[in-house]
């Protein structure tokens, strides 16, 4: 066995690994989820907003077991991935009739999130007819959003939560190991950003003119 492991930014030492052990031998019955909750909460491993790190924790877990570290219980359920087997956004109808005229007359716009919400399948659907890379169901802590003006959507923008670990950024930004482990939470990808092509048509004239 190696003398410590590392998992996303942690080192597993020997005895971290004889207490994973320790915990599955107490808790015979205890599904992987509920392994991987008692470990977060013995360790106090959570997230900066104080929910647990439960699906990181169980990518650990898995990771120990395949290594022939630890041996987890059988899987209780299979759950189906939305990754995989993603269904196409359907097709949503709304008002597709030009908007015309000075830039100042679009106001207000109104900007909604609407991620768990009743307009977040339209969000969908509007990304999926209209943005030339479709629709994708983000990963991690994400935001829609929907700006609305004249009672109709006019555009989509979508926010994710940023890599661990991307060269450029981290060179440019010049933060330490540390720092970057520190603050990457503070930072948001703008993944997606989508003018609908009828209120495209309303900024180029106005902006032309």
């Amino acid at each position: 066995m190696p003398s410590e492991w590392r998992y996303r930014g942690r080192v597993i030492t020997a005895d971290d690994v004889a207490s994973i052990r320790q915990l599955i031998a107490e808790n015979s019955g205890a599904s992987r989820r509920r392994l991987s909750e008692k470990l977060c909460e013995a360790w106090q491993w959570k997230q900066a907003n104080g929910a647990l790190r439960d699906m990181v924790c169980r990518g650990l877990l898995l990771m120990l077991h395949r290594a022939g570290e630890i041996e987890l219980p059988p899987i209780r359920f299979q759950t189906l991935n939305p990754f995989v087997r993603r269904t196409t956004p359907a097709p949503m109808l709304i008002d597709t009739t030009p908007i015309t005229g000075a830039l100042q007359q679009l106001r207000p716009i109104e900007l909604q999130q609407v991620r768990r919400t009743g307009d977040e399948p339209l969000f969908n659907s509007l990304m999926e007819q209209h943005h030339y890379l479709k629709y994708e169901q983000p990963v991690g802590e994400h935001l829609k959003y929907l700006a609305w003006a004249q009672g109709r959507p006019i555009a989509c923008l979508a926010w994710s939560s940023a890599p661990r670990h991307l060269g450029s950024r981290d060179r440019y930004i010049g933060w330490s190991t540390e720092a970057r482990r520190r603050n990457i939470r503070f930072i948001a990808y703008n993944t997606r950003f989508l003018i609908l092509p009828k209120a495209m048509t309303f900024c180029y004239t106005s902006l032309s003119n």
